[in-house]
């Protein structure tokens, strides 16, 4: 996939360029442009590329890998507000909580249970709107209990929708999300990424996670 990509030799003035296309669709998708958040996945940006990020115009970074996310702060942190968008394991709770302004990816109960020792970041709830067996994310049905049981603030749900060959198919999806997060009083729907982002604008996203669109 093209996100796998690793990214080097970055032109601020190429992100901004590209950045300010993505306002663009996200306007044409309905969305308000100052009011939905990009959070740039740095995953395959490597830490010495991180100063182009942000003389580009990107304000929010989001780390998938725990031991990575410290790194590139070591050298970055002033640079941007760091979000963790990553699968979050138990054991990594105590490095990554206090590091960041929002987890994306609560979704199990060891984590959760890691929580109440280590306040700080505000979290996410990621749901398996699908219900695909295998898949990370808390089932819809358990939602409320899992929300009600975490020691953390839970401002927001993030998922990933099943894979599909065009945009318009995830749009059930994220529907579903912004449904739930409705039910639950939850502002935040991290949702939606290159391939999708402007469909989940279409149906609420406040936060959308972005690579190859911001960096090709």
């Amino acid at each position: 996939m093209a996100e796998r990509m690793t990214f080097a030799g970055l032109d601020p003035a190429c992100i901004r360029a590209n950045l300010d296309r993505v306002h663009e669709r996200i306007a044409a998708a309905g969305g308000d442009p100052a009011g939905i958040e990009i959070c740039a996945a740095v995953k395959y940006v490597a830490a010495e590329e991180l100063p182009a990020l942000a003389a580009g115009g990107i304000e929010i970074v989001g780390e998938n890998r725990a031991q990575e996310l410290l790194a590139k702060q070591a050298a970055h942190r002033d640079l941007f507000a760091w979000d963790f968008i990553g699968a979050l394991q138990s054991r990594k709770v105590k490095d990554v909580v206090p590091n960041v302004r929002l987890i994306h990816s609560l979704a199990s109960d060891s984590a959760l249970a890691k929580l109440e020792a280590n306040p700080g970041a505000e979290v996410l709830v990621q749901v398996n709107v699908a219900e695909e067996e295998g898949k990370a994310g808390i089932a819809p049905a358990e939602l409320a209990d899992f929300i009600a049981r975490c020691p953390a603030p839970v401002t927001g749900l993030m998922t990933m929708p099943p894979l599909a060959d065009r945009p318009e198919e995830s749009r059930p999806w994220f529907a579903k999300l912004a449904e739930l997060a409705g039910e639950h009083g939850l502002e935040r729907l991290s949702m939606g990424t290159t391939q999708d982002f402007e469909a989940a604008v279409a149906e609420g996203a406040t936060i959308v996670r972005l690579g190859t669109v911001l960096y090709a």
